[in-house]
């Protein structure tokens, strides 16, 4: 059965807003490194990036503030210092100097490890009962599924002549 956050017991409680502080944590961190590449990237796919890293940095700004919020809600502390978001992320910063390839793997691999988090999210609110929680973790590994999916695209070979058939 679902609980809304009120009939929580306190340990359930804490173990969600645990999930819920690494994944706020590593939101923002990659919240930070997709500003920077979208102000830092270069070359020849320098449009399509710098559109997709600003779309990835705006989508997860909104996100951190769903994800305090929940943990607002659940009567935890919503972690609001850089420094402790660095500390703790799974996500490192990242100081912009890259190829534009080297921008799209890393980010690649930033949007993979969210996805991860917030599916571990998922199994932990799931044991709890905890539905709105569940909701807003599977909606996240959507989210970060598709941000890889792109960020894949970018980093393959050569494209695919699909006029021969």
């Amino acid at each position: 059965m679902g609980l809304i956050a009120a009939k929580m017991e306190p340990t359930a409680k804490a173990a969600v807003v645990e999930g819920l502080t690494q994944a706020l944590a590593e939101t923002a961190v990659t919240t930070a490194k997709a500003q920077n590449f979208h102000w830092n990237v270069t070359g020849m796919a320098f449009g399509p990036l710098h559109a997709m890293f600003q779309e990835i940095y705006e989508d997860h700004f909104v996100a951190q503030d769903t994800i305090a919020e929940r943990i607002k809600a659940l009567d935890g502390h919503a972690e609001g210092r850089m420094a402790k978001w660095i500390e703790r992320s799974a996500v490192h910063e990242h100081d912009g100097y890259a190829t534009d390839k080297e921008m799209v793997a890393d980010m690649l691999a930033s949007q993979e490890t969210l996805s991860s988090t917030m599916s571990a999210l998922c199994a932990i609110s799931e044991e709890h009962g905890d539905w709105a929680t569940n909701d807003l973790a599977t909606n996240r590994v959507d989210v970060h599924d598709k941000f890889a999916w792109f960020l894949r695209v970018h980093l393959r070979g050569k494209p695919v002549d699909n006029s021969v058939r």
